[in-house]
């Protein structure tokens, strides 16, 4: 099965592990498992580092980086994705998770989320 983290479950993925149930860091860490990540996420953690934002306060390309090194894939933004959100229902306001759903739907892959109005959108996510 191929995953899609939204951004805090791929910040606590990487920098705090302990935020993670046990259940999914297995999950993660099984070889049966395709892990992805969005350049939104990127995108989302760059912009809210330099905003402040303590939550974000990663150094983007050092986590890339790492991110690649570990086998994780990357979902870059397509036309496909920004036009897929012309479908979503407007339960969220945030512009990067909204695209973190469009994402998962185009792809049909599993968006992992911590945020519960995320999960509340129709498709293949899964609230942990």
């Amino acid at each position: 099965m191929t995953l899609l983290l939204d951004t805090h479950v791929l910040l606590w993925a990487v920098v705090s592990p302990e935020k993670l149930s046990g259940k999914l860091r297995a999950r993660l860490d099984s070889p049966r498992e395709e892990i992805c990540y969005s350049t939104a996420s990127l995108w989302e953690i760059a912009i809210k580092s330099t905003l402040g934002r303590t939550d974000f306060s990663v150094d983007v390309a050092a986590l890339r980086r790492g991110l690649l090194e570990h086998g994780y894939r990357e979902v870059p933004i397509s036309g496909s994705h920004a036009i897929a959100l012309r479908h979503l229902p407007h339960l969220h306001k945030d512009p990067f998770d909204r695209m973190l759903i469009a994402q998962a739907q185009a792809e049909s892959v599993v968006l992992l989320t911590h945020d519960a109005q995320v999960a509340r959108y129709p498709g293949p996510i899964e609230l942990v």
